[in-house]
């Protein structure tokens, strides 16, 4: 039956794109992104609107006409830094009084009014439920010359409906799925993003297949929960069944999935994982927390032993898995032995790599009503242990791969060392970064190109390679070629680094608080 509302049944999302108006005069426009793989996404819709439109992007040195703020508001501090960023435009709003400024994101789904009365130069307030309304809403703020605000409390149209403009030609994130039917106590994620809607199979597949017909040789389906996809049409090993069509794509080369939930992770999703050839052996399992008590208290409905029990069921059918997570200290109440359960999981687990984040109160959650926050100092002091113990662990893992033959997806973005050092950047099947050089007179690879390279040398976050001739192995590849194609008709106005820009695949590895994951 529909989920109903006194006595209505909810509106499915549209699957069809909005009439978007255009502008007589191109403007320019700068998207800053914060937060998530969700935020990401859809500042990839809202850069394809935008120049749908007849924006264009702001060429560097250059003050826009427009910006656009996609927010986070899983962090503590996301509106001191939101309103840091608003005020640093004041001058520019001065000077030029048609100069706009447009708030979205899930700090705009949370605050709504709030801004507006904190930040003068705010021209435009947008949800996370309608993306698609940013054009029109920035057209009727200039011709009636005041703000507007449009705040919807679900979603309106499928992001897959809108037009995009990918970052990178040769890989994409795909959105499986939107919002989240969970209820952990520290996520404000479902009363921002809603209860999870999913698309269907058909619409998921033919967006990949026309990603790949671009010259895609990449994709990452994205949910907030993506192992619970297929639960509004009632199938459970609906994930399972779209991974193992994923592997029809011709041209298709990688396949990875972001996150799911250890509560819901089944075994036929491993035994798709290892039997479809282009889906990677890297997995991100969010633990959360190593202690039974703070998992309840958290509404986690798993322990520390299933958990560990998916990991050696993944390990013994896809043997070389890279697995990472993501963990909280100082969870409200959270006892030292509690952390040593944490403490204890970590090393039995040997992630490649772990995001480790410092609680901090989200307002709105019901571990942020709790009276039993625990003092900045004692989280402090145990984050760092945690730190210590799992870049120990990445380090030995690391080194461990060290004389093996990876092949790497060639990234736009080199290493912040790249100038000194000369070396590339590369992403290996379970999604490790490696550096790597080009051997003396053999042909350097464009971004989009795949590199067959040994593992010289290795360090908690990264690994190296400096190959002999005989060592390194070029194959071009059709996300090349897209990757050429883009940069020729741009100009180089798609240029790594350029403001506003958002990039693809897996975050680099924090070495220091971050965002708090919704899975």
């Amino acid at each position: 039956m529909p989920e109903t509302y006194a006595g209505l049944a909810k509106p499915r999302p549209s699957t069809e794109a909005p009439e978007i108006p255009i502008l007589d005069v191109p403007r320019s426009y700068e998207v800053r992104t914060f937060g998530c793989q969700m935020n990401v996404h859809d500042s990839e819709r809202i850069t394809g609107l935008l120049e749908t439109a007849g924006y264009f992007p702001a060429p560097e040195g250059t003050d826009p006409d427009l910006v656009v703020f996609n927010t986070c508001a899983v962090r503590e501090n996301a509106d001191n830094k939101l309103y840091g960023h608003l005020s640093q435009l004041v001058p520019q709003k001065e000077r030029n009084k048609d100069f706009q400024v447009a708030v979205g994101g899930c700090l705009a789904q949370k605050d709504q009014d709030t801004i507006l009365e904190k930040s003068p130069v705010v021209d435009v307030v947008f949800g996370t439920h309608n993306i698609g309304s940013l054009p029109v809403l920035l057209e009727r703020a200039r011709h009636n010359e005041e703000a507007e605000i449009e705040i919807l409390e679900s979603l309106e149209t499928f992001p897959s409906a809108l037009p995009t403009k990918r970052d990178q030609a040769y890989a994409g994130w795909v959105s499986i799925s939107v919002g989240c039917n969970n209820t952990c106590t520290f996520c404000i994620v479902p009363s921002l993003r809603g209860k999870e809607e999913d698309r269907r199979p058909g619409e998921i597949l033919a967006e990949i297949r026309a990603l790949v017909d671009q010259g895609a040789v990449e994709v990452t389906l994205l949910g907030q929960n993506v192992n619970s996809y297929g639960v509004s049409f009632g199938d459970r090993q609906a994930f399972s069944k779209l991974l193992r069509a994923c592997g029809e794509i011709e041209g298709l080369e990688r396949v990875r999935f972001t996150s799911p939930h250890p509560a819901a992770f089944t075994d036929d999703v491993i035994d798709a994982m290892a039997e479809t050839p282009n889906a990677v052996p890297q997995l991100h399992m969010p633990l959360q927390s190593g202690s039974d008590r703070v998992l309840r208290e958290m509404r986690r409905s798993y322990r520390s032993r299933k958990f560990l029990g998916i990991l050696e069921k993944v390990r013994e059918r896809i043997p070389h898995a890279a697995i990472t997570t993501d963990i909280i200290v100082g969870f409200p109440g959270e006892t030292e032995e509690d952390f040593q359960d944490t403490m204890r999981v970590v090393e039995a687990s040997r992630f490649s790599s772990a995001f480790t984040f410092q609680y901090s109160v989200r307002l709105g959650t019901p571990a942020g009503e709790r009276e039993d926050q625990l003092p900045k100092a004692v989280v402090q002091e145990r984050f760092e242990r945690l730190l210590a113990l799992q870049d120990r662990i990445a380090a030995e893992e690391n080194a461990a791969i060290v004389g093996r033959t990876v092949e790497l997806l060639v990234t736009a973005n080199s290493g912040k060392k790249s100038g000194r050092t000369h070396r590339l950047s590369g992403r290996a099947r379970d999604q490790r970064l490696v550096h790597f050089s080009v051997p003396e007179g053999a042909q350097a690879p464009r971004p989009g190109d795949f590199v067959t390279v040994p593992v010289t040398g290795a360090a908690a976050y990264h690994l190296i390679s400096d190959p002999r001739a005989d060592q390194y192995g070029l194959r071009r590849s059709r996300g090349g070629d897209a990757w050429e194609r883009e940069q020729a008709a741009s100009c180089g106005t798609g240029a790594p680094g350029k403001p506003g820009q958002v990039s693809l695949g897996m975050p680099a590895i924090p070495v220091g608080p971050a965002p708090v994951s919704g899975a």
